[in-house]
């Protein structure tokens, strides 16, 4: 799959892979903080003073991780950027897991835990894509290129506040701090996105 054609919310649950157990790292808060970034691209939500703020109760994106999040903030009281980050981020990331593997990227193989009890491992098939989004993160952060569209800006500048070990394996992350500014400013989502970065650079999260 070209993975240019790839939402914010797929393509950060693959960047966040780790490709040598074919397990998936604590990315669920990165994931879904790529489903705010792209609805919020798409005109699907919107800031109202701090707020993650539907734009209308009716639209939707046609994609079933968005759409899933989409009806879970209109359907739950109002809440700030940063809460959503974190609120039932394993539903988005979930829904994200299940979209790759109908597209192929990943692979269900039943096991049984402790020789018993079943259970569903999802397999990385794809580790050049992967690779291919990592090096699109590393290229962006890295260089001043002439044409960033604002969904690539808030592919690298979410990246960069995850900060996956795969990405930085020189922990090299602190040497993109100015880069990351300037990206999320080309985003066409500043306001939102700071928030969002914020939120994922900030230590101690647990997963809900």
């Amino acid at each position: 799959m070209p993975h240019g054609s790839l939402p914010l919310p797929a393509k950060l649950c693959l960047l966040t892979w780790d490709t040598p157990g074919g397990e998936a790292m604590a990315a669920a808060h990165v994931v879904r903080a790529g489903a705010l970034t792209e609805l919020v691209l798409r005109g699907l939500l919107t800031d109202d003073d701090g707020i993650a703020t539907p734009v209308d109760m009716d639209s939707l994106a046609g994609d079933a991780v968005l759409d899933g999040l989409l009806e879970l903030v209109r359907e739950s009281r109002p809440h700030r950027w940063r809460t959503w980050v974190t609120l039932h981020a394993r539903v988005t990331f979930d829904a994200a897991r299940e979209q790759l593997t109908a597209e192929g990227c990943l692979r269900a193989e039943k096991k049984r835990v402790l020789g018993v009890f079943p259970s569903v491992e999802h397999v990385l098939d794809d580790t050049a894509l992967v690779e291919a989004l990592r090096e699109e993160a590393r290229r962006i952060l890295r260089e001043r290129l002439p044409e960033v569209s604002g969904r690539q800006a808030a592919f690298a500048a979410l990246a960069a506040a995850a900060n996956p070990p795969a990405l930085f394996p020189d922990g090299g992350r602190g040497r993109h701090e100015e880069r990351v500014e300037e990206l999320i400013a080309l985003s066409g989502a500043r306001v939102v996105l700071s928030e969002l970065c914020a939120a994922l650079s900030t230590p101690g999260r647990a997963l809900t």
